[in-house]
């Protein structure tokens, strides 16, 4: 049985009348449709990606939220909290708390739109710049660390898989 997005529904055990459930000491190997070694690496090179950043944004009372807000507004100045919602898909409950710390705290600036007031537009100030470079520097020494010594071919390669696993728009994992 699958769920709307086609991934397989799992029922939780919290009954206490399920009994104790026996324990599987195999670990879980590959199969023709699961690579978990793939899925370790990904795992693994996701939280150590993050971890410079994190400590840099634990610092100054931030978290991966902010992290992610100040990255998209440098990368596009201007950019309107609709197109930001877009970007990260989150709500805007969720956006709204990260937004008012980084303007409070001067990293972002929030205009009015030219035509219609009630649009906003997100620019990163100087401070916020800053920011933003000291987050990536580490997370691009570590990219090219990684790169080093690939071919231009395998580095499109990397870039052409990190392509596909994005979601595309109404497409589900299958």
């Amino acid at each position: 049985m699958r769920n709307k997005k086609g991934n397989a529904k799992l029922a939780r055990q919290t009954s206490p009348k399920t009994g104790k459930a026996e324990p599987l000491k195999m670990p879980m190997e590959s199969t023709d449709t699961i690579d978990f070694e793939i899925i370790e690496l990904l795992f693994f090179s996701y939280r150590d990606f993050v971890s410079d950043p994190d400590a840099i944004l634990a610092d100054i009372g931030f978290g991966r939220a902010h992290h992610r807000v100040v990255h998209f507004v440098n990368r596009n100045p201007g950019m309107t909290v609709a197109d930001l919602l877009d970007t990260l898909k989150i709500t805007k409950q969720s956006l709204a708390r990260v937004l008012k710390q980084l303007i409070d705290s001067g990293y972002i600036r929030q205009i009015a739109g030219p035509e219609d007031r009630r649009q906003r537009k997100l620019y990163p100030t100087k401070m916020g710049r800053e920011l933003a470079l000291a987050l990536a520097e580490p997370q691009s020494r570590r990219i090219e660390r990684a790169f080093d010594g690939a071919s231009p071919e395998v580095r499109e390669g990397i870039k052409a898989f990190l392509r596909g696993m994005r979601n595309r728009p109404n497409a589900r994992a299958d």
